[in-house]
């Protein structure tokens, strides 16, 4: 298991490196859209569409709210800001309140609302015209987001191993411990004092970035905790097999689509970035 994982991983990284600074704004939609809609597949399955045709129709809708999406407004980001607000009651009341999402058509629902606003935030990033330090490229504020997810996952599992003893929602993943969560924050904390001394960034500007990390690295666990309780709530373990030893494709991004629209809207808000065309 661990050999396919490592196989699946190097054969995954360059790709996502070369798709994130090698590909024009187009060619980006595109391959960022084809990874959502692999993700959309994988979401029919927990909405409860479980036929090949139900979840290959259910990816080609989510494609054509992305083509009409496309473009530089902040509103689905406001709306993906509601929609994990929202998540944030249904993650922690589960089961209770499963019953208001049990429909399919209502899963099918918050697919878009988790997939389509996180397309929306990449090609925001990617397009817009960054204003934080000596950032000139809204390329590293997609790395960056990356690798705020990335550390607040690496933290939060060493900090939960070595001292997870309260869970944070047993009923959703049993794995994950309050002890974890402090662990990744501290962790996105520092990445966020290292990549504002990097940036050249002001004192105001490098203690904003730091309370925004902390905030999206929050909001990359609910990411991560809803993603469970559809599984859960389906009874399967990983959202597909696409990824050998790795799970599916919402396995690895279900903590990026809460933190890339967050992240985005906070950066427009702040000034930091002002979106493209």
């Amino acid at each position: 298991m661990l050999k396919t994982r490592i196989i699946t991983a190097l054969i995954l990284a360059p790709l996502a490196i070369g798709g994130i600074f090698f590909l024009g704004p187009l060619g980006f939609a595109l391959f960022t859209g084809a990874i959502i809609l692999l993700g959309a597949w994988e979401w029919a399955n927990l909405a409860g569409l479980v036929p090949q045709w139900q979840r290959v129709t259910y990816a080609l809708v989510i494609g054509a709210i992305l083509y009409l999406c496309y473009q530089p407004s902040t509103v689905v980001l406001w709306l993906a800001l509601l929609w994990w607000l929202i998540c944030f009651f249904l993650v922690r009341s589960y089961p209770g309140t499963s019953g208001l999402w049990q429909p399919v058509a209502v899963r099918a629902v918050m697919g878009a609302l988790v997939l389509v606003p996180a397309w929306i935030g990449l090609n925001v990033l990617r397009n817009g015209s960054p204003a934080f330090g000596d950032i000139d490229t809204g390329l590293w504020l997609i790395v960056y987001v990356f690798a705020t997810v990335w550390v607040a996952d690496v933290g939060a599992y060493f900090s939960g191993r070595a001292f997870g003893k309260t869970k944070l929602a047993p009923r959703v993943s049993p794995g994950k411990s309050w002890a974890g969560v402090w662990g990744g924050l501290i962790a996105v904390a520092v990445l966020a004092i290292l990549a504002g001394q990097w940036a050249n960034a002001g004192l105001v500007e490098a203690s904003l970035l730091v309370v925004v990390s902390v905030a999206v690295g929050l909001v990359s666990v609910l990411g991560d905790l809803l993603e469970s309780m559809m599984k859960r709530f389906r009874g399967v373990k990983d959202s597909s097999q696409l990824l050998p030893g790795h799970g599916g494709i919402l396995d690895r991004i279900d903590s990026l689509t809460a933190a890339l629209p967050v992240f985005t809207l906070l950066a427009i808000l702040l000034g930091w970035l002002v979106a493209g065309g």
